[in-house]
């Protein structure tokens, strides 16, 4: 009902939406995001990794290395580095998520944060 809401909003119902994504149910998406340019995964995981990199160890090192050296050179290895970094970490989910179920990982993501917070408030800070 609210995806053929939607599409009758948008004007033209179930072949606007199978226009734009092929797919009903999902290109109604497709025409509200960015005018149909990018989906709304792409600007989702955009917006997840720029928020998590940014201002951490590898871009302060980042800004170090352009300082010194080349900054075209700089740009392009950085953005070289984190696509392989992140496609090895999509292709590994994804063939994790085929064997493990993802209630799991989460469960064990959450039990190692809290492991390694008391392992840091036991340990404490060199100084």
């Amino acid at each position: 009902e609210v995806e053929a809401e939607l599409g009758s909003n948008l004007g033209g119902g179930d072949d606007k939406m199978k226009k734009a994504g092929g797919q009903k149910g999902k290109g109604w998406r497709k025409v509200m995001t960015a005018g149909g340019l990018v989906s709304p995964v792409f600007l989702e995981t955009f917006i997840i990794t720029f928020l998590a990199e940014w201002g951490d160890r590898s871009q302060i090192a980042t800004i170090g290395l352009a300082a010194s050296m080349d900054p075209y050179g700089v740009t392009l290895g950085g953005i070289a580095g984190h696509a392989v970094c992140t496609g090895a970490a999509v292709l590994g989910g994804r063939h994790m998520a085929t064997r493990i179920s993802e209630r799991t990982v989460a469960l064990c993501g959450g039990v190692l944060f809290v492991l390694f917070g008391v392992h840091a408030l036991m340990s404490g800070v060199d100084e």
